[in-house]
């Protein structure tokens, strides 16, 4: 039982740890296009999700996985590619977006506010019953990204109308990323899904927008890139993956909080980002809102959605 314990102990410690890391990824990507207007966010995430897929491809191979195989089956191999082109690519495309309109802080805030939008989903395609602390919890995150796009003056937006809408594009992408794989998860491992689907998604992105920029070729560009694709996503979806296995799910979502909080303070202490006592309170709303929906009873709306979905 002891052995149990601290090894569910160790697990969520590195699930906070891999929720940083998500959060510093962040602050990687936005000190590389401080570096230069050639590193785009569109060249940013057609290197993070080829490669990222790449690796997890490999790994899945290394844990006989056999990813290979799970093409030759049409319907898995659909399912794959709107995953990776309608939950994988917005989500990614979308973040740097607003980490290259403003900064990683309000990036990540905003795409933290996806999950209200499965909510919204569910209850409206799945009659889910939506409880009272459901419709609180919304409300109280749509006023903290109001303090955080306003600083809570109504004649003043902080961050552009163009950030916010790919803001809230990102957070769609989140609900969309986590919807789509609902089915075909319980039918190919994760590191396979994930794998191709970031390998979809960056080849889609390449097809769609072939062009490549001249970006600079300096240890500092490529030490950030590097980071981005293992601290951002390599490590922490290994970690994550893992953690599950003896953390519960609900204590994974609360650890979540993590990235916009260290995304947050890294902008702080790093760029200088200067946060007044409104967006403060916004960041908080917004963090305190999506935890909220941690108390909503999991076991009902699982049972909703599987008889659903």
């Amino acid at each position: 039982m002891d052995k149990q314990v601290t090894r569910s102990r160790l697990w969520t410690i590195l699930a906070a740890l891999a929720a940083v890391m998500w959060g510093v990824s962040g602050l990687f990507a936005e000190s590389l296009f401080k570096i230069s207007s050639k590193i785009t966010p569109i060249w940013l995430t057609q290197v993070r999700l080829i490669i990222s897929g790449i690796v997890l491809l490999i790994i899945a191979t290394i844990l006989h996985q056999k990813p290979i195989s799970v093409l030759k089956d049409k319907k898995n191999t659909l399912h794959i590619i709107a995953y990776g082109v309608f939950g994988l690519l917005p989500v990614q495309i979308f973040y740097f977006i607003v980490i290259e309109m403003a900064n990683a802080s309000i990036a990540t805030i905003l795409q933290f506010i996806g999950p209200f939008f499965v909510l919204a989903y569910l209850a409206l395609t799945h009659q889910q019953v939506l409880r009272r602390l459901d419709v609180l919890a919304a409300i109280m995150a749509f006023i903290g990204v109001f303090f955080l796009s306003t600083h809570g003056n109504l004649n003043h937006l902080a961050i552009t109308p163009v950030a916010l809408f790919f803001g809230l594009l990102s957070a769609l992408g989140e609900a969309s990323y986590t919807l789509i794989p609902v089915k075909i998860v319980k039918r190919i491992s994760s590191l396979v899904l994930t794998g191709w689907g970031m390998i979809f998604a960056g080849l889609g992105l390449v097809i769609f927008h072939p062009s490549f920029p001249a970006v600079p070729n300096t240890p500092k560009v490529w030490l950030r890139v590097g980071a981005i694709i293992i601290l951002g996503t390599i490590v922490p979806f290994q970690i994550m993956a893992n953690a599950l296995r003896y953390v519960k799910p609900s204590t994974v979502s609360l650890l979540d909080a993590f990235e916009p909080l260290s995304a947050t303070v890294g902008s702080v202490l790093i760029f200088g980002l200067v946060m007044l006592g409104m967006d403060w309170l916004g960041t908080f709303l917004v963090i305190g809102a999506v935890l909220a929906l941690n108390f909503t009873p999991k076991r009902k709306i699982k049972k909703t959605s599987e008889k659903r979905i």
